[in-house]
Protein backbone atom coordinates (compact mmCIF):
# COMPACT_ATOMS: atom_id res chain seq x y z
CA UNK A 1 0.00 0.00 0.00
CA UNK A 2 1.29 3.24 -1.24
CA UNK A 3 1.30 6.71 0.69
CA UNK A 4 -1.84 7.81 -1.02
CA UNK A 5 -3.57 4.85 -0.25
CA UNK A 6 -3.05 5.53 3.12
CA UNK A 7 -3.83 9.34 3.13
CA UNK A 8 -7.38 7.90 1.62
CA UNK A 9 -8.03 5.68 4.46
CA UNK A 10 -6.70 8.28 7.16
CA UNK A 11 -9.04 11.17 5.13
CA UNK A 12 -11.93 8.51 5.33
CA UNK A 13 -11.47 7.57 9.41
CA UNK A 14 -11.14 11.47 10.15
CA UNK A 15 -14.29 12.60 8.12
CA UNK A 16 -16.14 9.15 9.48
CA UNK A 17 -15.34 10.51 12.89
CA UNK A 18 -16.56 14.20 12.39
CA UNK A 19 -20.00 13.28 11.06
CA UNK A 20 -20.60 10.67 13.60
CA UNK A 21 -19.96 13.02 16.12
CA UNK A 22 -21.59 16.39 14.96
CA UNK A 23 -23.96 14.55 11.64
CA UNK A 24 -22.00 17.35 9.48
CA UNK A 25 -19.66 17.84 7.50
CA UNK A 26 -19.52 14.50 5.30
CA UNK A 27 -19.67 15.71 1.66
CA UNK A 28 -18.70 19.29 2.15
CA UNK A 29 -15.23 17.76 4.23
CA UNK A 30 -14.65 14.68 2.18
CA UNK A 31 -15.04 16.12 -1.57
CA UNK A 32 -12.41 18.91 -1.19
CA UNK A 33 -10.30 16.06 0.12
CA UNK A 34 -10.18 14.06 -3.07
CA UNK A 35 -9.76 16.82 -5.09
CA UNK A 36 -6.67 17.78 -2.60
CA UNK A 37 -5.79 13.69 -3.75
CA UNK A 38 -5.93 15.03 -7.31
CA UNK A 39 -9.03 13.41 -8.28
CA UNK A 40 -10.79 15.41 -11.07
CA UNK A 41 -14.29 17.16 -9.76
CA UNK A 42 -16.73 15.00 -11.38
CA UNK A 43 -15.11 12.07 -9.85
CA UNK A 44 -14.78 13.09 -6.37
CA UNK A 45 -18.55 14.01 -6.36
CA UNK A 46 -19.21 10.83 -7.79
CA UNK A 47 -17.53 8.83 -5.44
CA UNK A 48 -17.97 10.92 -2.42
CA UNK A 49 -22.11 10.51 -3.02
CA UNK A 50 -21.51 6.46 -2.66
CA UNK A 51 -19.25 6.92 0.03
CA UNK A 52 -22.11 9.32 1.89
CA UNK A 53 -24.95 6.66 1.05
CA UNK A 54 -23.08 3.35 2.15
CA UNK A 55 -21.74 5.26 5.40
CA UNK A 56 -25.29 7.24 6.46
CA UNK A 57 -27.05 3.75 5.79
CA UNK A 58 -25.36 2.28 9.03
CA UNK A 59 -27.19 5.63 10.57
CA UNK A 60 -30.44 4.43 9.81
CA UNK A 61 -29.82 1.10 11.31
CA UNK A 62 -29.24 3.03 14.59
CA UNK A 63 -32.07 5.67 14.38
CA UNK A 64 -34.47 3.36 12.99
CA UNK A 65 -33.74 0.98 16.08
CA UNK A 66 -34.06 4.17 18.12
CA UNK A 67 -37.50 5.08 16.37
CA UNK A 68 -35.50 8.54 15.68
CA UNK A 69 -37.24 8.38 12.12
CA UNK A 70 -40.05 10.81 10.92
CA UNK A 71 -40.80 8.74 7.72
CA UNK A 72 -43.36 10.78 6.16
CA UNK A 73 -40.92 13.90 6.41
CA UNK A 74 -38.64 11.66 4.90
CA UNK A 75 -41.57 10.95 1.59
CA UNK A 76 -42.44 14.35 1.30
CA UNK A 77 -38.30 15.51 0.84
CA UNK A 78 -37.79 12.22 -1.19
CA UNK A 79 -40.50 13.28 -3.24
CA UNK A 80 -38.83 16.73 -4.09
CA UNK A 81 -35.09 15.55 -3.99
CA UNK A 82 -34.96 12.21 -6.51
CA UNK A 83 -36.85 13.88 -9.06
CA UNK A 84 -34.46 17.25 -8.66
CA UNK A 85 -31.33 14.70 -8.74
CA UNK A 86 -32.58 13.00 -12.07
CA UNK A 87 -33.00 16.61 -13.47
CA UNK A 88 -29.63 17.75 -12.42
CA UNK A 89 -27.37 14.08 -14.16
CA UNK A 90 -29.37 14.52 -16.96
CA UNK A 91 -28.00 18.49 -17.54
CA UNK A 92 -24.70 17.17 -16.06
CA UNK A 93 -24.95 14.08 -18.71
CA UNK A 94 -25.63 16.84 -21.94
CA UNK A 95 -22.53 18.34 -20.66
CA UNK A 96 -20.30 15.44 -21.27
CA UNK A 97 -19.40 15.79 -24.28
CA UNK A 98 -17.16 18.72 -22.62
CA UNK A 99 -15.89 17.49 -19.44
CA UNK A 100 -14.03 20.81 -18.50
CA UNK A 101 -17.54 22.75 -19.04
CA UNK A 102 -18.73 20.35 -16.26
CA UNK A 103 -15.99 20.20 -13.98
CA UNK A 104 -15.67 24.00 -13.92
CA UNK A 105 -19.70 23.85 -13.13
CA UNK A 106 -19.36 21.51 -10.37
CA UNK A 107 -16.17 23.29 -8.58
CA UNK A 108 -17.82 26.74 -9.06
CA UNK A 109 -21.09 25.29 -7.46
CA UNK A 110 -18.80 23.38 -4.67
CA UNK A 111 -17.62 26.49 -3.59
CA UNK A 112 -20.73 28.02 -3.50
CA UNK A 113 -22.53 25.30 -1.91
CA UNK A 114 -19.91 25.18 0.72
CA UNK A 115 -20.04 28.93 1.70
CA UNK A 116 -24.01 28.50 2.53
CA UNK A 117 -22.92 25.06 4.53
CA UNK A 118 -20.63 27.31 6.48
CA UNK A 119 -22.56 29.89 7.38
CA UNK A 120 -25.29 27.38 8.09
CA UNK A 121 -23.36 25.68 10.54
CA UNK A 122 -22.24 29.80 12.01
CA UNK A 123 -25.62 30.72 11.99
CA UNK A 124 -27.35 27.23 13.39
CA UNK A 125 -28.13 29.24 17.11
CA UNK A 126 -29.80 32.15 14.99
CA UNK A 127 -31.64 30.07 12.74
CA UNK A 128 -32.78 27.75 15.77
CA UNK A 129 -33.82 30.37 17.80
CA UNK A 130 -36.04 31.45 14.64
CA UNK A 131 -37.20 27.93 14.33
CA UNK A 132 -38.51 28.28 17.97
CA UNK A 133 -39.83 31.64 18.13
CA UNK A 134 -42.59 30.34 15.17
CA UNK A 135 -43.34 27.44 17.52
CA UNK A 136 -44.56 30.25 20.31
CA UNK A 137 -46.47 31.53 18.19
CA UNK A 138 -49.25 30.43 16.23
CA UNK A 139 -47.53 28.11 13.74
CA UNK A 140 -49.12 25.36 12.93
CA UNK A 141 -46.96 22.35 11.51
CA UNK A 142 -49.44 20.76 9.50
CA UNK A 143 -51.70 20.70 6.14
CA UNK A 144 -50.78 20.78 2.91
CA UNK A 145 -49.13 24.37 2.51
CA UNK A 146 -45.97 22.15 5.01
CA UNK A 147 -46.06 19.21 2.47
CA UNK A 148 -45.22 21.28 -0.23
CA UNK A 149 -42.61 23.62 1.66
CA UNK A 150 -40.93 20.13 2.45
CA UNK A 151 -41.04 18.71 -1.09
CA UNK A 152 -39.45 21.98 -2.40
CA UNK A 153 -36.58 21.86 0.37
CA UNK A 154 -36.07 18.86 -1.27
CA UNK A 155 -35.74 19.77 -4.71
CA UNK A 156 -33.52 22.63 -3.47
CA UNK A 157 -31.60 19.59 -1.85
CA UNK A 158 -31.80 17.23 -4.44
CA UNK A 159 -30.29 19.59 -7.01
CA UNK A 160 -27.19 20.83 -4.56
CA UNK A 161 -26.46 17.54 -3.93
CA UNK A 162 -26.30 15.85 -7.47
CA UNK A 163 -23.83 18.90 -8.27
CA UNK A 164 -21.46 19.01 -5.58
CA UNK A 165 -22.24 15.98 -3.10
CA UNK A 166 -22.99 18.64 -0.17
CA UNK A 167 -25.73 20.17 1.66
CA UNK A 168 -27.54 16.97 2.64
CA UNK A 169 -26.04 17.30 6.00
CA UNK A 170 -25.67 20.80 7.43
CA UNK A 171 -28.33 22.67 5.08
CA UNK A 172 -30.65 19.87 5.52
CA UNK A 173 -30.79 19.92 9.18
CA UNK A 174 -30.96 23.53 8.62
CA UNK A 175 -33.53 23.68 6.87
CA UNK A 176 -36.03 21.25 9.02
CA UNK A 177 -35.17 23.06 11.68
CA UNK A 178 -36.77 26.04 10.52
CA UNK A 179 -39.53 24.03 8.94
CA UNK A 180 -41.00 21.67 11.64
CA UNK A 181 -39.19 23.81 14.45
CA UNK A 182 -41.72 21.15 17.27
CA UNK A 183 -39.37 18.37 16.26
CA UNK A 184 -37.18 17.02 18.68
CA UNK A 185 -33.70 17.45 17.51
CA UNK A 186 -32.91 13.69 17.71
CA UNK A 187 -35.69 12.52 15.22
CA UNK A 188 -34.73 15.55 12.95
CA UNK A 189 -31.21 14.51 12.54
CA UNK A 190 -32.39 10.58 12.29
CA UNK A 191 -34.68 11.86 9.64
CA UNK A 192 -32.17 13.58 7.88
CA UNK A 193 -30.06 10.53 7.71
CA UNK A 194 -32.64 8.90 6.69
CA UNK A 195 -33.07 10.80 3.40
CA UNK A 196 -29.97 11.64 2.97
CA UNK A 197 -29.68 7.36 1.95
CA UNK A 198 -32.10 7.79 -1.30
CA UNK A 199 -30.75 10.81 -2.23
CA UNK A 200 -27.04 10.01 -2.06
CA UNK A 201 -27.49 6.71 -3.68
CA UNK A 202 -29.69 7.48 -6.79
CA UNK A 203 -26.88 10.69 -7.11
CA UNK A 204 -24.16 8.60 -6.67
CA UNK A 205 -25.63 5.61 -8.73
CA UNK A 206 -26.05 7.93 -11.64
CA UNK A 207 -22.46 9.77 -11.64
CA UNK A 208 -21.32 5.83 -11.98
CA UNK A 209 -23.11 5.43 -14.50
CA UNK A 210 -21.66 8.60 -16.40
CA UNK A 211 -17.73 7.34 -15.15
CA UNK A 212 -17.34 9.82 -12.66
CA UNK A 213 -16.23 6.86 -10.30
CA UNK A 214 -13.17 6.11 -8.76
CA UNK A 215 -14.00 2.83 -6.91
CA UNK A 216 -10.47 1.68 -5.72
CA UNK A 217 -10.95 5.49 -3.85
CA UNK A 218 -14.15 4.29 -2.89
CA UNK A 219 -13.30 1.15 -1.15
CA UNK A 220 -9.97 3.11 0.78
CA UNK A 221 -12.35 5.45 2.39
CA UNK A 222 -14.47 3.30 3.38
CA UNK A 223 -11.66 1.22 5.00
CA UNK A 224 -11.59 4.11 7.24
CA UNK A 225 -14.65 5.55 7.65
CA UNK A 226 -16.51 3.01 9.18
CA UNK A 227 -14.72 2.42 12.40
CA UNK A 228 -14.27 6.42 12.34
CA UNK A 229 -17.94 6.94 12.24
CA UNK A 230 -18.95 3.93 15.53
CA UNK A 231 -16.30 5.71 17.28
CA UNK A 232 -17.42 9.62 16.62
CA UNK A 233 -21.27 8.17 17.08
CA UNK A 234 -19.81 6.59 20.50
CA UNK A 235 -18.41 10.25 21.38
CA UNK A 236 -20.94 12.75 20.49
CA UNK A 237 -21.30 15.08 22.97
CA UNK A 238 -18.01 15.14 24.63
CA UNK A 239 -16.43 17.78 22.42
CA UNK A 240 -18.56 20.89 22.90
CA UNK A 241 -20.25 22.29 20.00
CA UNK A 242 -19.34 25.35 20.82
CA UNK A 243 -15.71 24.33 20.28
CA UNK A 244 -16.88 21.87 17.05
CA UNK A 245 -18.56 24.47 14.91
CA UNK A 246 -16.67 27.56 14.46
CA UNK A 247 -13.92 25.39 13.46
CA UNK A 248 -15.93 23.58 11.03
CA UNK A 249 -17.11 26.39 9.60
CA UNK A 250 -13.63 28.61 9.28
CA UNK A 251 -12.58 25.21 7.34
CA UNK A 252 -15.15 25.13 4.76
CA UNK A 253 -15.00 28.82 4.56
CA UNK A 254 -11.49 28.88 3.54
CA UNK A 255 -11.80 26.01 1.13
CA UNK A 256 -15.16 27.26 -0.63
CA UNK A 257 -13.05 30.76 -1.31
CA UNK A 258 -10.04 28.47 -2.96
CA UNK A 259 -12.55 26.20 -5.31
CA UNK A 260 -14.19 30.20 -6.64
CA UNK A 261 -11.70 32.27 -6.47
Amino acid sequence: MDFGHFGLIVAGLVVGFIVGMTGVGGGSLMTPILLWFGVNPATAVGTDLLYAAITKSSGVLVHTKNRNIDWAITGWLTLGSVPAVMMTLWFLSSLHTAPDAMNTIIKQALGFVLFATALAIFFKKRLLDFAHKRAGGNYNPSGPRLNVLTVITGLILGTMVALTSIGAGALGTVALFILYPLLPTRRLVGTEIAHAVPLTLVAGLGHASMGNMDWQVLGFLLIGSLPGIWLGSHLTGRISDEVLRPCLATMLLLIGYKLVF
